[in-house]
């Protein structure tokens, strides 16, 4: 009586759940198939889409603590109010909490010997806290809203793992070859970069109305090619390491 009671409910549900992770297997996938030297196996990519799921829960935390900061020292009225919201707490909570769980999870791994690895595993990363949080959206604003984010909201997470993973490729290159310094350069733009693009792209969102609207499709239009060419042209020039024998050796974490 009450599984009868319940099935349309429950079918409801499972169906936005299905429509929330479509686009980002859809994305995971092309992804993956970009990556034409040497497939990484699935243990490291679900380990990456697991990183990306904690990442979210970690950001929330991250956001929460920022903000309660924020509503205490600036006016909500304010334009500095919006641009330290989405520049500064939500763009660097979020890419910086992916990146701890990137570099935790894949930088001593020994399937990351190419530079278009890291693409693949950033891209992963921000697909699963993608993945999460469409969920989280759509079971609270229903199915409209799986389908608004498919186009926007989760490509753009995509789109910042591809610069964030371009510059993490580098970093792991350098380290190879014990340029350290060279190597830390890159690994702050693996964060500064994306959280900038991801600032822009929160900021024009939510504060552009009317005309703003076509700023921010063109804002998308943008970003969505610049990255699908990225993606080409770091698939097709990518290389495997050339490793410094003296400094590294491969370690399995």
């Amino acid at each position: 009586m009450f599984y009868f009671l319940l099935a349309p409910v429950l079918t409801y549900h499972w169906i936005l759940i299905i429509a929330a992770i479509i686009p980002a297997v859809f994305l995971m996938l092309k992804v993956y198939r970009s990556d034409r030297l040497e497939k990484e196996s699935a243990s490291v990519l679900w380990r990456m889409i697991q990183g990306g799921i904690l990442s979210a829960l970690l950001a929330m935390v991250f956001e929460w603590i920022g903000q309660a900061v924020l509503n205490a020292a600036v006016p909500k009225e304010s334009d500095a109010y919006n641009i330290i919201l989405y520049f500064i707490i939500v763009a660097f909570s979020e890419e910086g909490a992916k990146y701890l769980f990137l570099k935790r999870r894949s930088w001593y791994t020994s399937e990351f010997n190419c530079q278009y690895d890291g693409v693949v595993y950033a891209v992963f990363v921000s697909l699963g806290f993608a993945l999460w949080e469409n969920i989280s959206y759509v079971m609270h604003y229903g199915f409209s809203t799986a389908l608004v984010r498919a186009v926007t909201a989760i490509p753009g997470h995509a789109c910042f793992g591809v610069f964030m993973g371009a510059f993490y490729g580098l970093a792991r290159g350098c380290a190879y070859l014990n340029k350290n310094a060279r190597s830390k350069f890159f690994r702050i733009f693996a964060v500064v970069i994306p959280a900038s693009i991801h600032g822009a792209y929160d900021y024009i969102a939510t504060t552009q109305t009317g005309k703003g609207e076509i700023v921010f499709c063109v804002f998308i239009a943008v970003l969505f090619v610049v990255s699908y060419l990225l993606v080409s042209r770091l698939s097709k020039n990518d290389h495997y390491f050339r490793i410094d024998r003296r400094a590294f050796s491969f370690v399995n974490k």
